[in-house]
């Protein structure tokens, strides 16, 4: 028999509606009846790509016994997290700020007004790996409510003042760091929170806090692996952004070479997944994450113009077609996830006997030896106790001939996988992650002058303007982002990375397409990221907006996790439109850097966004005005030099001197240029620009002067 959450949308609560368990969702229901039966709320987050997530329910969410326990005891409740992340973001930090590590599944046990008093991961569901059992912490944390309610009662209204400090300090307080330097994920284990401070004032911004930022990040580089830390690893593509911005380009290609010939990278489909279990990146997490691929879409696409290696461009198309075949829905939005496992067990779609590889490649022995040699499948395997192999590049391939017999071999490996069945996918669609993958398939498609891509960005956000932008109330013109769509039902309001990733794919689509559609779209979501979650008292910015649902804290953070901050990424929209089309949103974004300019230079791991943005501003934004019209070969002369080059804060300017929506998509910098007969480009910093440019080649080293 079903459980409440058959009605939800959410596949990952889906996958729970025939749990024993009573399930409830978030919502007034539970809450109401955990307050009318005096019951402790037992609060349950995953996600559906998690693989421990599934562990915890095949051990424990669908035993009878168990399930007969937390319905008795308690009043249940099941999140996605990716539907819900500001109540993950708060109640991570109660096992956080308990000394624990935090992660997926989260378990959180709250009093009926929703204050937190015990929390943890993953249970078992016997005494393991020196854990109690979930049957003995379930008696435990009951018997105590009952039996010891002061001390609960006590402790509950202390870590909630914790998590109020935390997660609700304004931008100039000081405390406790909301999150580690390394994101928790699922079954990874963050450090306990840090120590942090905020300046108390505006600083002056100086290429020092950059450089004392870098020198962090060079440290903790592994040398010999590639990347930073060591198991379970990363790929950290902010971290890796901000070297590259320095000029680090040996550590970013090593990086790179490191997990596009590691286990990490699907060597057979395209596409990267979670993270490596090891330092050397062979041992994947295997699922696959939209925003991962998004990230390290834009990171080697820009490592390609940076270092002119076409190994970077030629991985950055094997990231985009694995996306466009695999995670772009009919309707063009692209799903959230593919799971870590398949057939109930996790890795098994990916990993290969040297038996298997021989039956896809049907006697063409040439193709099956050079694919075992190049990626080491070998009888013992490296994957678990089962002799089956990850790939991974072990041996380059010899010559060109021996790389076109591996090609063969991989089209008939890919071929005779698609037969295998499927981990589970994810179709939800988030205006975030959504609008994170769009940005990138824009900017990697006018870099590699690949239309297909910036078509298909174009239908994603196509997707997300028809589905998930509604008008604001009060017929002000603003446009608001809801959180997720799934089979064109849209639920939820939009948090402020959800606002800030799509006005920010706006803006790359404007950089790719020329469409002052785009901008009208950015500037409306922009105008209500001020009107609903920006602080001016504080120069900052809230996770939830004015009107969202009230909870213990109406929470700010400023830190990168799994993607970069929401806060970074506002501000980074609001300095974009500054150049581009209207000045007034210059200042809310550069008070906000300020303030957070010192803690980002002393925790790049944890705010490497923020101080890219403080390098924006201390160097300023390359600005490039093309006067002409888009579609004339001059004009797309000069825009394919432009997107070829590596310019991190690069602004451009689509100028049509013939059409007043081009006017007054780009106002600032179309004043003073007038059109002159021929396509022509400008290049400027700050306000000073350079002489009118005609030819493709002057523009070229006009940029590289930049």
């Amino acid at each position: 028999m079903a459980n409440r959450l058959a009605g939800e949308v959410s596949p990952y609560l889906l996958q729970h509606a025939n749990n024993p368990v009573d399930w409830y969702p978030w919502g007034a229901d539970a809450l109401a009846r955990a307050a009318r039966e005096d019951r402790p709320i037992l609060l349950s987050i995953g996600y559906s790509a998690c693989h421990w997530c599934h562990v915890m329910e095949r051990e424990s969410f669908e035993n009878a016994d168990i399930a007969r326990l937390m319905n008795e005891r308690f009043v249940s409740i099941k999140v996605d997290r990716e539907e819900r992340p500001d109540l993950d973001q708060i109640y991570q930090l109660v096992v956080q700020l308990m000394g624990k590590s935090g992660g997926w599944p989260l378990t959180v046990f709250l009093t009926p007004d929703r204050k937190p008093f015990f929390g943890g991961t993953y249970f078992p569901p016997t005494q393991r790996y020196g854990m109690p059992s979930f049957p003995r912490v379930l008696e435990s944390v009951s018997d105590a409510y009952n039996a010891r309610r002061d001390d609960v009662e006590a402790h509950a209204l202390e870590l909630t003042r914790a998590i109020v400090q935390v997660a609700g300090r304004d931008a100039d307080g000081e405390g406790t760091s909301a999150r580690s330097t390394t994101p928790p994920s699922a079954d990874v284990p963050s450090a306990p929170p840090g120590r942090g401070r905020y300046v108390k004032a505006d600083v002056p911004l100086t290429a020092a806090l950059v450089s004392r930022a870098t020198e962090k990040l060079v440290a903790r580089f592994d040398e010999h692996n590639g990347g930073f830390g060591h198991r379970p690893k990363f790929p950290n593509t902010m971290s890796l952004d901000l070297l590259l911005r320095a000029g680090d380009h040996a550590r970013v290609g090593h990086a790179l070479d490191a997990m596009r010939n590691g286990g990490i990278f699907d060597q057979l489909g395209g596409g990267f997944h979670r993270y490596s279990t090891d330092e050397r990146w062979l041992v994947p997490h295997f699922e696959k994450m939209l925003y991962d691929n998004a990230l390290l879409l834009r990171l080697y696409v820009d490592a390609w113009r940076a270092l002119g290696d076409s190994r970077y461009a030629d991985t950055a198309r094997r990231i985009a077609e694995y996306v466009m075949r695999e995670m772009q829905a009919p309707d063009g939005g692209f799903y959230s996830s593919q799971d870590a496992d398949s057939e109930g067990e996790e890795g098994k779609y990916f990993v290969w006997t040297p038996r298997q590889v021989e039956t896809a490649c049907q006697g063409d022995e040439e193709a099956a030896s050079a694919a075992k040699r190049v990626w080491g499948i070998t009888a013992q395997g490296n994957f678990e106790e089962g002799g089956s192999t990850v790939l991974s590049v072990v041996e380059p391939p010899r010559d060109d001939r021996e790389r076109d017999t591996l090609e063969r071999a991989r089209q008939a490996m890919w071929s005779e996988r698609e037969k295998r069945p499927k981990p589970f996918r994810d179709e939800k669609i988030l205006a975030s992650w959504n609008a994170l993958m769009a940005a990138a398939m824009a900017d990697a498609g006018a870099a590699l002058d690949d239309p297909s891509l910036v078509v298909a960005a174009e239908r994603a956000m196509s997707f997300v303007e028809r589905v998930l932008v509604i008008p604001d109330q009060g017929g002000s013109g603003r446009l608001r982002v809801l959180r997720m769509a799934k089979d064109l039902a849209a639920r939820g309001s939009g948090f402020l990375d959800d606002h800030a990733y799509v006005a920010d794919a706006a803006l790359d689509l404007y950089d790719a397409t020329a469409s002052a559609r785009w901008v009208a779209l950015a500037r409306s979501i922009a105008d209500s990221i001020l009107a609903h979650f920006h602080d001016p008292d504080k120069a900052g910015f809230f996770f939830v907006a004015d009107d969202g649902e009230k909870l213990v804290v109406r929470s700010r953070d400023p830190h990168d996790h799994a993607v970069p901050s929401g806060v970074a990424v506002a501000c980074r929209v609001l300095l974009r439109l500054a150049a581009l089309v209207d000045s007034k949103y210059e200042a809310p974004a550069a008070h906000a850097v300020a303030k957070l300019a010192v803690a980002a230079s002393e925790n790049p791991f944890g705010m490497g966004t923020v101080v890219c943005l403080v390098d924006r501003l201390v160097r300023g934004s390359v600005d490039i005005a093309l006067v002409g019209k888009r579609a004339t070969d001059a004009t797309g002369a000069l825009a394919r030099e432009v997107f070829r080059t590596y310019l991190p804060d690069r602004t451009m300017a689509w100028i049509d001197p013939s059409d007043p929506r081009s006017l007054d998509a780009c106002r600032v910098l179309a004043e003073g240029k007038p059109a002159q007969g021929e396509p022509l480009a400008y290049v400027c910093r700050g306000r000073t620009c350079s002489l009118p440019i005609m030819q493709a080649e002057m523009l070229r080293g006009a940029l590289k002067r930049t």
